[in-house]
């Protein structure tokens, strides 16, 4: 476990964003369902996207690192059959919720045994939504306590109608879409509760578009697969990551100027509404032609704060609401409770340990702000890369030094960030490593 000292300074400048990682996982997995080679490029590689990797080696898909056209960033050159089998034994998710959801339809598919494994949190969040599935169709399973991790199949999908919950998580939905236009027959997938996170899935629909595979569907709610469709291979590029721009972009309004590059102004990714919110709130934050945006300090205040389709924004806007003027209440988070950590628990406890006046509510938080700043103090960043990233941007506005234990797990999603952090202005010192407890 790694402890850092961030000593309370103001960031400005200009940071490329890292490429999303949502969208590389769904880039990678389509690239390597095609029949023959693709080419995905501006990969910001992570723990994540190395868990990404191994399942597809897994799946006997192979890929090799080749040059990229963006410096600093990873090519990956993906050849596949247009099939999937199990290549290997146990396919390792890591920690990454999108890899295993992702994956266990697609090993559903190989019809011979695969095991999946994951680690840290992953081992226990919920699969009751496929495990449904595998029960009304007699596909054998096996799991380990309380329906935990690992998780061996053995047996294959069958086309057909499919029933899912839209309140759990989109990645069910996404990992079905995946895997049923490789069956002969047609499938329906049907939502059976509202569903939330509904940019994911469009995310989903937009890759797969762009390596051939078409799905019709009736409002988000009823999906038509298609059955015999063959993945397209191509070069296609990965668009910037607004889930880490959010980092940034509460940074900026909190010091100085911050402008972030490597945008798409098309971009589909729910997270894109951080911009609008800290607007919302009083912010200015602007978009040129390019894509790029920058926020400049700007003194906000207090709003309501619907998480329902931008959770992973909601720890750092967090951040923002804590120093701001009024109240803010953040709702339909309670998915936030089954991420990398309980993030509800995380943020509340945290930020309250600074100085901050945060509530946890069943379904949110309600943050009563304090527009003079926050005292400081030692926290604990809860193995979750998002906790960690939000603690850093609320060192801005603390009186005095910032101490994190367990910096290290921004290599989950953002290798590169203590480095962006230090390279806006950012002191950062650090104090110790040694073993988690």
């Amino acid at each position: 476990m790694t402890t850092l000292k961030i000593t309370p300074v103001k960031l400005t400048g200009n940071v490329c964003v890292p490429s999303s990682k949502s969208m590389g996982h769904r880039e990678i997995i389509c690239a390597g369902l095609a029949d023959g080679s693709s080419i995905v490029d501006n990969i910001s590689m992570s723990a994540d996207m190395e868990a990404t990797l191994r399942c597809l080696d897994a799946l006997g898909i192979s890929f090799t690192r080749v040059p990229s056209a963006r410096e600093g960033r990873t090519a990956l050159a993906i050849s596949g059959s247009g099939t999937v089998r199990a290549a290997k034994s146990c396919a390792d998710c890591g920690e990454s919720g999108s890899t295993l959801r992702f994956m266990i339809p697609l090993g559903a598919l190989c019809g011979a045994p695969l095991t999946f494994k994951g680690h840290g949190k992953l081992v226990e969040r919920p699969l009751k939504a496929y495990y449904d599935i595998f029960d009304r169709q007699g596909l054998h399973y096996e799991t380990a306590a309380a329906g935990h991790l690992p998780l061996t199949l053995d047996g294959v999908l069958q086309s057909g109608a499919y029933q899912l919950p839209g309140n759990v998580s989109s990645q069910f939905i996404s990992g079905l879409l995946f895997a049923l236009p490789l069956l002969a027959g047609d499938s329906l997938v049907t939502i059976t509760s509202p569903l939330e996170s509904q940019s994911y899935v469009d995310l989903t629909l937009s890759c797969l578009a762009k390596y051939g595979i078409v799905i019709e569907h009736e409002n988000y709610l009823k999906y038509h697969i298609r059955g015999g469709q063959k993945y397209r291979s191509g070069k296609n590029m990965v668009e910037g990551d607004w889930s880490q721009t959010a980092f940034w972009l509460v940074a900026g309004t909190l010091g100085g100027a911050v402008t972030c590059t490597g945008l798409s102004s098309g971009s589909l990714q729910g997270d894109r509404v951080v911009a609008e919110i800290i607007n919302r709130m009083g912010g200015k934050v602007t978009a040129a032609v390019t894509g790029d945006h920058t926020a400049t300090p700007a003194a906000t205040k207090g709003v309501v704060i619907d998480a329902a389709d931008c959770p992973d924004i909601i720890p750092v806007l967090a951040v923002l609401a804590s120093v701001s003027t009024g109240t803010t209440e953040i709702i339909n988070a309670g998915r936030l409770r089954i991420k990398e950590c309980d993030r509800l628990a995380a943020m509340a406890a945290e930020l309250n340990k600074l100085g901050a006046d945060v509530t946890e509510l069943p379904e949110g938080l309600l943050i009563k702000g304090k527009p003079e700043g926050l005292q400081g103090g030692t926290v604990d960043a809860w193995n979750d890369h998002r906790i960690a990233m939000s603690l850093a941007v609320a060192s801005i506005v603390c009186r005095e030094a910032v101490v994190i234990n367990g910096s290290e797990c921004v290599q989950k999603s953002y290798p590169e960030f203590w480095q962006d952090f230090t390279t806006l202005g950012g002191q950062c010192e650090t104090m110790g490593t040694g073993e988690s407890v």
